[in-house]
């Protein structure tokens, strides 16, 4: 192979490095789901046994 195809396949291997390098944990968006909680009536006193 000839240099000048040996040094383009090394700066594209480089750039390739760099791109999949700069992927951090800590630039993953997270977010949190939260199931609301369903309203209810409170039962009213309707006499003791009714």
């Amino acid at each position: 192979m000839s240099k000048s195809i040996k040094s383009l396949f090394a700066v594209s291997l480089l750039a390739v490095m760099a791109a999949c390098g700069a992927n951090n944990a800590s630039d993953v968006e997270e977010f949190v789901v939260v199931d609301p909680v369903p309203v209810t009536i409170e039962p009213t006193f309707s006499g003791k046994y009714n």
